[in-house]
């Protein structure tokens, strides 16, 4: 159904040069003509408090990871139901969204109230709104120093122009995405169901082979840990510090005043994945030489995380000296292995149940997140084979995981597909490229779900958060 469908059979030129064409029957007005800003502040702080976000636009903070909470919402924004909120320092990265309960927003963020019903429906501009096309025009209006500090402002925001389809054609519009993406996030939803079984799979098989070695007949001894039990006779159980150094990494934010600085790339908490690196985006500090030498990396070493959701406190992966002087943030510690550890032993130690245990164990939690520091790490419980019998360990891991290893990461990618996919015919359809008119009259009544009120909030993706402008919003890595 999808594929057939086709555009319209005539266009304009947009008024947005970067929007390209659109159907000639379609009206652009600015966000003024619909929109005016409000201010209207909590006396009391008790509404539910809103999260703004380039992902999931406006929902409530509790169904999103948060770093740290403002000790008092009193004098936040209020946002009501159409409402549109956007965290005017991450608007370039499409930071917003339409409200879809009363709530508060952090009294940095634009709350804007409609003026005129009927013309322009909630659903619709709610993902008009975050497309690519429209993020275009937010970093032209938005003004900073700098790409990393943006800022969009209500003088400018309301300039921009909103394409406005009849109103029937934005219903059959919000009825059709609600159809299709909902097909899609099944489906995305399945597939990760899969990676976690193929996760869990291997899973099992590493936490055998790192806790009790590969000779079924090797006798074996009380391993003093509560949640192990017995382990090989020859293994040693040894602190982490008693065969390997922690670096902590750098602080960002410093005033070094009238020091030289050169700019470094650096690793932060969304770079580090458990088992691998995620690369895509590395950015860079600007350091004094000096201390740029104590935190960077070394080949060989072993990330890890100080802090994040509880499953995923301590996931630890292999530095291999992909990017050239690099350092690392402070929220990920570089474990620097001893002659004794291989540092692919540590790693996969650390990513066993026994790792999970341990840092779950003594993890210092909050709400939604834990987090660990370098002392707790250092005293990580590490089981020690002969160096030799480590390396046998580690085949034996690559030989009887690989074949996981490549289908978790062939999944990955038609996940990724999968998503690219769905932004763009978000995208297509709510800009015009796409005419669904005559595919919405004949879906399913379930279709008629309103998305806003009905559309997964999260379907598994690991997000970089936008929203470091405020103690009630700070960065979730």
């Amino acid at each position: 159904m999808i594929e057939d469908l086709k555009p319209y059979p005539e266009y304009k030129d947009s008024v947005l040069p970067w929007l390209g064409e659109v159907p000639v029957h379609w009206v652009e007005r600015r966000a003024k003509f619909f929109f005016r800003e409000v201010d209207e502040r909590s006396e009391s702080g008790n509404e539910e408090l809103m999260s703004v976000s380039h992902k999931t636009g406006v929902t409530p903070r509790k169904q999103s990871v948060t770093m740290f909470l403002a000790e008092s919402t009193v004098g936040y924004k209020i946002c009501r139901p159409g409402d549109i909120a956007i965290n005017t320092m991450w608007a370039f990265m499409g930071a917003l969204g339409i409200a879809r309960q009363e709530g508060i927003v952090s009294p940095a963020y634009g709350v804007y109230r409609p003026i005129r019903t009927g013309m322009i429906g909630s659903e619709y501009l709610d993902k008009l709104l975050r497309t690519e096309a429209y993020k275009t025009e937010y970093i032209r209006r938005s003004t900073g120093i700098n790409s990393s500090r943006l800022r969009l402002y209500p003088d400018q925001f309301l300039q921009i122009p909103f394409l406005c389809p009849p109103p029937d054609e934005q219903s059959a519009i919000a009825r059709f995405l609600a159809w299709a993406t909902n097909r899609l996030d099944s489906t995305i939803g399945a597939k990760r169901r899969i990676i976690a079984l193929l996760q869990e799979q291997k899973q099992a098989i590493i936490h055998r082979a790192v806790t009790r070695g590969l000779d079924p007949s090797v006798p074996l001894k009380d391993s003093g840990i509560p949640w192990l039990g017995e382990i090989p006779e020859p293994w040693e159980v040894r602190r982490l510090k008693d065969v390997a150094t922690v670096q902590t990494g750098i602080t960002l934010g410093k005033d070094y005043g009238l020091v030289s600085t050169t700019l470094y790339p650096y690793l932060r908490v969304a770079n580090v994945q458990s088992d691998r690196l995620d690369l895509r985006n590395v950015k860079h500090f600007a350091v004094p030489e000096v201390e740029a030498k104590r935190s960077i990396l070394m080949p060989g070493d072993v990330l890890m995380t100080e802090g994040g959701d509880i499953d995923k406190l301590g996931r630890g992966c292999l530095w291999s000296g992909e990017v050239a002087s690099c350092l690392h943030q402070n929220h990920v510690f570089a474990v620097r292995c001893g002659a004794r550890l291989i540092p692919g032993f540590l790693v996969a130690l650390m990513g066993s149940t026994h790792g999970r245990s341990y840092f779950q164990t003594t993890a210092k939690q909050t709400t939604n997140l834990a987090s660990t520091n370098s002392t707790t790490l250092k005293a990580f419980p590490l089981l020690l084979p002969e160096y030799q019998e480590q390396q046998q360990i580690l085949s034996f891991i690559d030989g009887e995981t690989g074949h996981l290893s490549r289908a978790i990461t062939d999944t990955e990618r038609e996940i990724t597909l999968l998503r690219e996919y769905r932004t763009r015919l978000i995208s297509d359809v709510v800009t015009g490229k796409l005419d669904v008119r005559e595919v919405a009259k004949g879906l399913p009544e379930e279709a008629l779900l309103n998305p806003l009120d009905d559309e997964p909030l999260y379907d598994g993706e690991e997000t970089e958060d936008t929203s470091e402008s405020d103690p009630a919003d700070t960065p979730e890595e």
